[in-house]
């Protein structure tokens, strides 16, 4: 397993991982197979989304606001809760085909760390599930 860190600048923060990503794989060795990227923070989320147009993020990050209210009678006594709720819509992982050492990714696609209650210094983790590393 691989590790990388990163920091996220606001409370609601989409950063593009991609790169980071496909380093890890190089320096795995990995040619043929399938790698994990998951999230181990209940605040912040790992997905897959489009990474041309900068609008994408705007808009899913209004979205979710509009969908889940940073405060809105919530229990969860840290204050928080909206982050945890947007983590869980999202997910702590992806998982993407590595064929000739590069991700399988779309022509817009991009691998996005999420973090919903920054900012903050972030953990990545990178594991090979198959293949020949």
């Amino acid at each position: 397993m691989r590790e990388f860190n990163l920091e996220t600048r606001g409370q609601t923060d989409f950063v593009d991982v991609t790169s980071r990503v496909q380093e890890q794989v190089a320096d795995l060795g990995l040619q043929e197979g399938v790698v994990v990227v998951f999230n181990p923070h209940t605040t912040a989320a790992v997905t897959i989304n489009e990474g041309a147009d900068p609008d994408v993020v705007r808009d899913m990050t209004g979205a979710l606001d509009r969908l889940v209210p940073w405060q809105d009678g919530y229990l969860h006594a840290e204050g928080n809760a909206a982050a945890h709720i947007k983590a869980s819509m999202f997910g702590s992982s992806v998982t993407v085909i590595v064929s000739k050492g590069k991700l399988q990714l779309g022509t817009w696609q991009k691998i996005w760390f999420c973090d919903f209650d920054g900012p903050r210094r972030r953990r990545v983790w990178v594991r090979v599930l198959s293949g020949n590393s």
